[in-house]
């Protein structure tokens, strides 16, 4: 067991997926084999469940058997909001005693991260332990030879499509519309579910996203998995991509191996799409608006959880037959 001891709290762009990407950073994919991560410390309590549901999504990436988080109550939060207030109930009478670590537990391995101190991150390419503080990647960038200009942003996929990142994004989008300016490059938003499809049509986020010119993707696999008929670049065309998803092997997204997919939190794929290029870094480089004036984008912010509670969406449910004796299942 791998204990990851986190003090101090997010704020600012760093977001929950900058735990897991400077985690691969120190474990490499490898280095979570054969191992279930345990995150504890008084940092957890500074990250959204689904903050928290991205981070032990992501461990496969390391190679973790398992990741988890002791419960709180943001996870209390998140049940009472999606129906399962009995599924908290419960929760909460063995919080201390099943659902939480015992005083004193003893890791194989202790790593510590400071919340304070941790800056928003980019990993890649072709790998997704290989960490760049965004502050950096520019320059790495130039020595490498990796492509600057951005081809495509994609955010969502079941890693990083909360309503809260969903939020988040739109919260950037609409400082940027508000100084006249959009994407510079095709913006792909895949949501995580039929009910986050639905709540973020139902509270305007997903027209937001459309009016900064993105393209609202089925809530399914997409891109993430290689479900990409790309048509703007040819196979073999060296080019980068930024994404939110998990994976960024060699191909994965676009079956290009040429393609140099770079992994980031949903925030910084939106302010990386407004500039079209990797050396750019929201926390403190400007924007041009379309007065010509400049200006820095204000930190993202999105709510936690919908104030309405989430939307269900359409339920395609199709339930079976009473007797389903006669019923014949041709494969």
């Amino acid at each position: 067991v791998i204990g990851v001891k986190l003090t101090g709290s997010l704020k600012g762009w760093t977001s929950p997926k900058d735990i897991i990407l400077k985690v691969a950073d120190i474990l490499t994919v490898k280095g979570g084999t054969g191992a279930i991560i345990e995150y504890f410390g008084p940092g957890v309590d500074s990250i959204s469940c689904t903050g928290m549901a991205t981070i032990c999504n992501m461990g496969a990436e390391i190679g973790a058997t398992t990741s988890l988080f002791p419960y709180n109550s943001r996870m209390r939060d998140y049940l009472n909001c999606t129906t399962r207030g009995y599924v908290a109930k419960e929760a909460d009478k063995v919080a201390e005693s099943l659902l939480t670590a015992d005083a004193g537990a003893k890791y194989d391995k202790v790593i510590e991260l400071d919340l304070d101190k941790l800056e928003p991150h980019i990993n890649g390419p072709f790998t997704p332990d290989l960490a760049h503080p965004i502050s950096k990647v520019g320059q790495t960038a130039k020595e490498k030879g990796w492509p600057l200009d951005i081809k495509v942003g994609l955010i969502g996929s079941c890693t990083n499509s909360s309503y809260e990142d969903m939020g988040r994004c739109a919260s950037i989008v609409k400082q940027a519309m508000k100084h006249g300016i959009k994407s510079k490059i095709p913006f792909n938003v895949t949501p995580g579910s039929e009910q986050i499809r639905a709540t973020i049509e139902r509270d305007g986020i997903a027209q937001t996203l459309r009016d900064f010119g993105g393209t609202v993707l089925a809530n399914a696999c997409g891109p993430c998995i290689g479900q990409w008929d790309r048509k703007d670049v040819k196979k073999g065309e060296k080019n980068t991509i930024v994404t939110s998803y998990n994976r960024n092997f060699t191909g994965r997204n676009d079956a290009n191996p040429a393609t140099h997919c770079f992994v980031t939190s949903p925030e910084l794929v939106t302010a990386l799409s407004l500039a079209g290029t990797l050396d750019f870094d929201p926390t403190k480089d400007k924007l041009k608006g379309s007065d010509g004036k400049e200006f820095l984008l204000d930190n993202p912010f999105g709510d936690e959880l919908p104030a309405q509670g989430f939307d269900p969406g359409e339920d395609t449910y199709d339930a079976p037959p009473a007797d389903g004796s006669k019923v014949s299942v041709v494969v």
